[in-house]
């Protein structure tokens, strides 16, 4: 039997899971991940939550309650850009700032938590699914610092140690993950890898991911917003893939460049290359567009950017 055809899930975050009526997917996921039951209360208005047409970060903030009580909030993004640690870091900063009110004491910052999908091969390591939290180590007695007493009580007992007053960190490496169901949260990874669900499927969020994502129920705006978004990204596999290779025959591609390039494009740009290289840009503007500004953030410099888009160096130095 063929399964259904689901949309992606970091298009379905920008365009569909912000809807109060699908938050239940989101918990869903949220909830498998954290081995807690989390409940979203709110989508928080803040400049990260804009919706920007041509964003290639997908990301939502959430304030969301756990089943021990505690309020925090959740940053969720699906990320396409090599610089990806440094913009955990600037989300979870930018958070922090935007929500701490005038007048509000320190102690009374909730927990930020950070979920980052990573749609494409990402350093070394062999798990698919990184939890990274702070420590303070003692450099002579090697010992953990720990809250004291007085500092207990500027906090609520949710913070039981230091490294609960910090932001936790999550990476799920899409393409590392080998598609072997050990658990439910390895049935979310299967979905973000293969965007299917198996029938016999039971994590929380996913019976009602496979009718809210099904791509047949997505009325025609959507069904050419969400072709759109995946030609964008076959065009951009295909462009990057095509100017590393050309740059490598005639030295065009600087050290810097195919230093961030090599290895990244080989085979697993945003997952994997499927198969055959697609791309041939048809001339549609707006996707030459998307491509340049992706190129330009790798650093490649107009000439390129312009040899790889057909862009004159005027339109690249205007975006």
């Amino acid at each position: 039997m063929t399964m259904q055809k689901l949309v992606r899930f970091d298009w379905a975050i920008k365009y569909l899971l912000r809807n109060k009526a699908n938050f239940s997917i989101l918990e869903g996921f949220l909830s498998e991940l954290l081995h807690t039951d989390v409940k979203i209360d709110a989508i928080l208005e803040s400049e990260s939550n804009q919706e920007q047409e041509r964003d290639k970060t997908i990301r939502v903030d959430l304030k969301a309650e756990l089943s021990d009580g505690e309020k925090v909030i959740i940053e969720v993004q699906c990320v396409r850009q090599w610089d990806f640690l440094s913009r955990m870091l600037y989300g979870v900063s930018r958070v922090v700032v935007e929500h701490l009110a005038k007048g509000t004491e320190y102690g009374e910052i909730p927990k930020v938590i950070s979920v980052n999908i990573v749609y494409f091969d990402l350093g070394h390591g062999k798990d698919y699914i990184y939890k990274g939290q702070t420590h303070f180590e003692g450099i002579h007695c090697h010992d953990r610092l720990e809250l004291g007493e007085d500092e207990k009580k500027m906090y609520p007992e949710t913070i039981q140690g230091v490294s609960d007053v910090y932001p936790q960190y999550y990476v799920l490496k899409v393409p590392q993950f080998k598609s072997k169901i050990q658990n439910k949260l390895d049935e979310w990874m299967y979905f973000l890898k293969e965007s299917a669900i198996k029938p016999e499927f039971r994590a929380k969020g996913l019976s009602q991911a496979a009718k809210t994502l099904d791509f047949l129920r997505l009325d025609d705006v959507e069904r050419r917003r969400y072709d759109r978004f995946m030609d964008n990204l076959r065009d951009e596999k295909s462009l990057v893939r095509t100017h590393y290779i050309g740059g490598r025959e005639d030295g065009r591609i600087d050290g810097l460049a195919e230093g961030k390039i090599e290895g990244k494009i080989e085979g697993k740009i945003e997952g994997k290359i499927e198969g055959k290289i697609e791309g041939k840009i048809e001339g549609k503007l707006e996707s030459r567009l998307e491509v340049a500004r992706n190129l330009k953030e790798m650093e490649l410099n107009p000439i390129q950017i312009s040899k790889a888009t057909g862009l004159s160096i005027d339109e690249i130095d205007a975006l």
